[in-house]
């Protein structure tokens, strides 16, 4: 496979990139350069070149037009464009023909030609569909950050930003175009996109970044770092609160200071030390960044805080390691305040060398956080939540212990060569030339839950995966209560197999895998049945102020479900239910594990949806096996003749009279789901046998 990656923001170049220098100079090109070295490090890539804007500059020669040249194994190209200076990221976009024209003919000149295009950031994303339009070539795109957050968390302001209205236009066109879109996190996937016209969940994957996080597990501090820092201070021996970001206010820095210079406890517990990117001297920073490191500076004076902050003019990319280790011997947090961190690299860098984390929750760190169980998710634009969290974390040493030893989790779960397999099967994926033969014919259909039944035990899901290549005829979907991008992740995670049908988010969205293999189709009939009748403002007015319900997360709530957190109580639901009643609204309302709670539409549950699919493919009942666990697999279970409850189920799911027709399992997961299967077509041979 040859690929070709488009990248023109940036000091890009292939070691020792100065992180900071410029404010596009960021986590994405690092994010590139990774994927590009673990992508050709092994596996089915044999040719990577990242085609990015070469200029003319003070900041450094190596950044001039260039042929292509190897550098760290791979090849860059660096390609003049009419602008021949260095243009910041907003300007990009009046280059974006030139360095299209001159791309096409580098193409055209080459022995081969690319086999995919992978286009980072929108402008990138305006070259690639040049090309395609020219060659053929398809493309993915990975936007890094997208405008319309910015928008939003900028509110009115955004209107007085001449090119954001520019930039959301041509991520709206990317967006709309690109074979795949390749996301970071679920927040990314199901909330930040979603903002957009041209928003097709099925089209988007996560893949989160890996991180070669090796030698920050054997962090050490140095004696330059210690000085670099410890100048600042009175006391350099307390517990340390340590930010490392650029300074732009999407990084919200200032808040971080607002949060310690507001909090006597806080600053009485620990210091405060800020990495904000490298200068020389704020004149030469370009007009946001220095805006930023001088409204940090007036907030120290403000709440003066002098011994109190330290704040580095610069540091090596050498120094990052030791910088985390500093702060870890002195029991101390990583804190990232971003109003929105698509993903969050520095995040993963410090769970690894053992840093507790107080982190936003908007964006990435929601899934490590989750993933890791090493922090706390906080709202970056409260300065007492902020201050909270820390001091929770500082109060409790064994919390502090808890949270530190998490952070090893992120070295497992974030990893490039584990990342670098699946993107290169989701290239192949697209890449695939399918002969159009007639498909094979259907004669049954799986549908299993996924958490505690498909998933949970490793050993099953390999033995599931290896059965379920064996079963020709068979359809094999899943119904769970989690959303599509959380369902496709945790799939991935644990190896299992790719449905050819999801529901997800309890019965009220069903998708189709298309017949590239890759990606989704949501089913626009499931979605006229589910949404009539249903008024979502009504649901959340209706239940305001409930006892015993908690809202869940932003992240958890859909257009057609909404989630709480339970009390426990037994009594909730029927509570929720007289509350609906009393509003004239019908709604389904399922609760599950003695927790959750949710409310769809009254079409929509995991039964109404596999009846669905089941009449989609024309089948008859005794056709189709479903699998569970728990409260929210009744409906599914309960519906259809032949259905599995596994050996770990909860919610007395094998004591319930509307069960009774069900098999339970000896064998927990998804060997419990194999075990099922073969006794439901066991019973029907001899079925068949007896009537013969």
């Amino acid at each position: 496979m040859f690929l070709l990656h488009v990248a023109l923001q940036g000091c890009l170049r292939a070691d020792n990139v100065a992180y900071g220098l410029t404010a596009d100079t960021g986590g994405h090109i690092r994010y590139l350069l990774d994927l590009v070295k673990a992508s050709t490090a092994d596996g089915p890539v044999r040719r990577s070149v990242i085609a990015t804007r070469g200029f003319e500059s003070e900041l450094g020669a190596e950044y001039a037009p260039a042929p292509l040249r190897v550098e760290a194994g791979f090849e860059i190209l660096r390609i003049g464009t009419a602008t021949p200076g260095y243009l910041a990221k907003e300007e990009l976009w009046r280059e974006v023909e030139s360095f299209a024209d001159r791309l096409v003919a580098w193409i055209e000149a080459q022995d081969e030609r690319p086999d995919l295009l992978h286009a980072h950031y929108a402008d990138a994303a305006s070259v690639a569909a040049i090309v395609e339009d020219r060659l053929g070539i398809p493309f993915v795109f990975t936007a890094h950050s997208l405008g319309r957050v910015k928008a939003d968390v900028m509110g009115e302001k955004a209107a007085k930003v001449p090119h954001l209205g520019r930039r959301i236009a041509i991520e709206e066109a990317a967006i709309a175009r690109a074979s795949l879109v390749i996301a970071s996190s679920r927040d990314e996937a199901e909330v930040q996109y979603a903002g957009y016209e041209a928003y097709d969940p099925g089209r988007i994957r996560i893949l989160p970044p890996g991180s070669d996080l090796s030698r920050f597990g054997a962090a050490r501090a140095c004696p330059e770092v210690e000085a670099s820092i410890g100048r600042f201070l009175a006391d350099p021996g307390k517990p340390v609160l340590l930010a490392l970001a650029r300074p732009v206010a999407k990084k919200n820095l200032c808040a971080l200071v607002r949060a310690y210079g507001e909090s006597p406890e806080l600053r009485e517990r620990a210091n405060l030390v800020i990495m904000a990117g490298n200068r020389q001297d704020l004149a030469a920073l370009d007009a946001e960044m220095a805006g930023e490191i001088r409204d940090i500076l007036c907030l120290i004076d403000r709440y003066d805080l002098y011994g109190h902050v330290a704040y580095p003019k610069t540091h090596r990319p050498d120094d990052v390691a030791a910088i985390y280790a500093y702060a870890r011997d002195r029991r101390g947090i990583f804190v990232n305040p971003a109003l929105n961190e698509p993903f969050g690299l520095t995040l993963l860098e410090a769970s690894a060398v053992g840093l507790p984390l107080v982190a936003t929750d908007s964006g990435g760190p929601n899934d490590i956080i989750e993933m890791c169980g090493n922090g706390e998710l906080v709202d970056p634009n409260s300065t007492l939540a902020i201050a909270d969290a820390a001091l929770r974390i500082l109060r409790d040493t064994a919390l502090w212990d808890r949270y530190s030893a998490a952070g090893a989790k992120a070295v497992a779960s974030y990893d490039w060569c584990r990342h670098a397999a699946r993107y290169h099967e989701l290239l192949a994926s697209l890449l695939a030339r399918r002969e159009q033969a007639t498909p094979p014919p259907v004669d049954q259909i799986l549908i299993c839950d996924i958490d505690n039944t498909l998933v949970g035990c490793d050993v099953g899901v390999r033995r599931f995966t290896e059965w379920r290549s064996e079963q020709e005829g068979m359809v094999f979907g899943v119904a769970t209560g989690r959303s599509f991008h959380s369902a496709m992740s945790i799939l991935e995670q644990r190896d299992a197999p790719r449905p050819q049908v999801m529901i997800t988010s309890v019965g009220s969205e069903v998708y189709h895998l298309d017949a590239n293999g890759t990606t989704y189709t949501a089913d626009p009939d499931w979605r006229a049945i589910v949404q009539r009748g249903w008024n979502r403002g009504a649901v959340l007015r209706a239940l305001k102020g409930l006892p015993g319900l908690v809202p869940q997360a932003a992240l958890e709530q859909r257009a057609f479900k909404l989630s709480y957190f339970s009390d426990g109580d037994r009594e909730v639901t029927t509570r929720v239910r007289a509350r609906l009643e009393a509003a004239g609204l019908r709604c389904s309302v399922i609760h599950s594990h003695g927790r959750y709670l949710d409310i769809l539409p009254v079409r929509a549950s995991k039964g109404t949806a596999v009846e669905f699919v089941r009449q989609r493919y024309g089948l008859p009942e005794n056709a189709v096996f479903v699998a569970g666990d728990s409260g929210n697999d009744i409906e599914m279970l309960r519906t259809i003749p032949q259905a599995i409850i596994v050996a770990n189920f909860s919610d007395d799911l094998a004591s319930l009279p509307a069960l009774s027709h069900s098999y339970v399992a000896q064998a927990t997961h998804a060997r419990g789901v194999i075990e099922g299967v073969l006794h439901f077509r066991s019973k029907a041979r001899l079925a068949w046998q007896s009537a013969r």
